[in-house]
């Protein structure tokens, strides 16, 4: 255990660590790099998100919570609870278990919420509510043009 609470020490120090470690556990478990490199890209897409959320008055957890629900709807017709039961997922995390489309869905519309948070500078809960549904039916138009395009469901 001690060893483990110097790591952590030392990844507050150097973030780039943490990221590492992250790399390494991903790469342990099967997952490929380009998915490895798709998932480290869209962690640092919800960071970006979440601290613009945060600069505009977003406080609670069950906030975010609601925000990042209101994107999954527009984004995929699914809330992240309903996508984990289509996808059979107990306590798992969702995006540990979702295709490189899903993902890439998953970063445009928090991407294209950020940039909408960012341009209309909403303030509070309900505004940002507003700019997450916005940003998700980005993200929910391509999927469904690229449904539309293959015939295929994602």
């Amino acid at each position: 255990m001690a060893q483990v609470g110097s790591e952590r020490l030392e990844e507050i120090e150097n973030p780039e660590l943490a990221t590492q470690r992250t790399r390494e556990l991903y790469k342990a478990k099967g997952y490929p790099d380009d998915w490895i490199e798709k998932r480290m890209r869209s962690i640092a897409i919800r960071e970006e998100l979440t601290e613009e959320w945060k600069n505009r008055g977003v406080r609670e957890q069950l906030e975010y919570a609601i925000l990042t629900a209101e994107i999954s709807k527009e984004t995929f017709g699914l809330t992240p609870s309903e996508y984990k039961k289509v996808k059979g997922l107990n306590s798992q995390n969702l995006r540990d278990h979702m295709t490189d489309l899903e993902l890439i869905f998953s970063m445009l519309g928090e991407a294209s919420t950020t940039e909408i948070v960012k341009t209309k500078n909403p303030k509070g809960f309900i505004e940002n509510k507003k700019a997450a549904k916005q940003g998700g039916d980005v993200a929910g138009n391509a999927r469904k043009e690229l449904e539309q395009k293959t015939g295929k469901k994602l």
